[in-house]
């Protein structure tokens, strides 16, 4: 899959918001989240996730190349939306992993850039920067985070995987014992049919080859 390269009008576009839009903001620009809406697969979302860190990584390594006045905010703001993304990309892989979905590739992709992205951030942690203190929490924090996410990208899948599922199976049967029996049973009922509804969905086996059509019969 080939992403599009956004290249640092995201830097202009950070340059020229005021605080009120700055406070609100979402960690993910307009045209990114729609990027992201449009990935279903979560192997190449991971992918997706993944180029945009590295490109908040490069925003925040041009800002600090020079000195320049109301730079702590942007780079303050870009290391916060980094962090974002890499939680984003633990959440992601987290999902498919409790559906039993593939995505070693997305893994493989995201441990190589996190270990580029962790080196970078932690060059810029020892370079200490004149501002630095203007955004030393955050910066921190970045490293932190890409440190707990390599960490899980690096595991073994398998084990990550089991974890998930026993987890999710603990925090289910927590959340039953504390429902009422005729709540209970309308959760239940609804996971039938949500699951039914899954199935029906999946399609019949075919013993066609790909692209194969079959003339209807006169």
């Amino acid at each position: 899959m080939r992403f599009k390269f956004i290249p640092l009008p995201l830097l202009s576009v950070l340059l020229c918001a005021d605080a009120p839009a700055l406070a609100q903001r979402d960690f993910l620009t307009a045209d990114e989240a729609d990027q992201v809406r449009l990935v279903q697969d979560p192997g190449e979302r991971l992918k997706l996730y993944t180029h945009f860190a590295k490109q908040r990584i490069d925003i925040v390594k041009s800002l600090l190349s020079k000195e320049k006045a109301g730079r702590s905010l942007l780079v303050h703001d870009s290391l916060e939306d980094y962090q974002k993304i890499i939680d984003a990309i633990d959440t992601v892989a987290d999902d498919a992993l409790k559906r039993k979905l593939a995505i070693s590739e997305g893994i493989a992709v995201v441990a190589a850039a996190e270990k580029e992205m962790l080196a970078a951030l932690k060059e810029i942690d020892e370079a200490r920067p004149k501002d630095v203190s203007r955004y030393e929490f955050v910066l921190k924090q970045a490293i932190e985070t890409t440190e707990d996410s390599l960490e899980l990208s690096l595991s073994d899948i398998s084990a990550r995987s089991s974890e998930i599922l026993a987890k999710t199976e603990k925090d289910k049967k927590d959340l039953e014992e504390l429902m009422q029996p005729k709540d209970l049973e309308e959760r239940r009922a609804a996971e039938k049919k949500a699951a039914a509804a899954e199935a029906g969905k999946k399609k019949a086996p075919t013993l066609r080859r790909k692209g194969e059509v079959v003339k209807e019969k006169r």
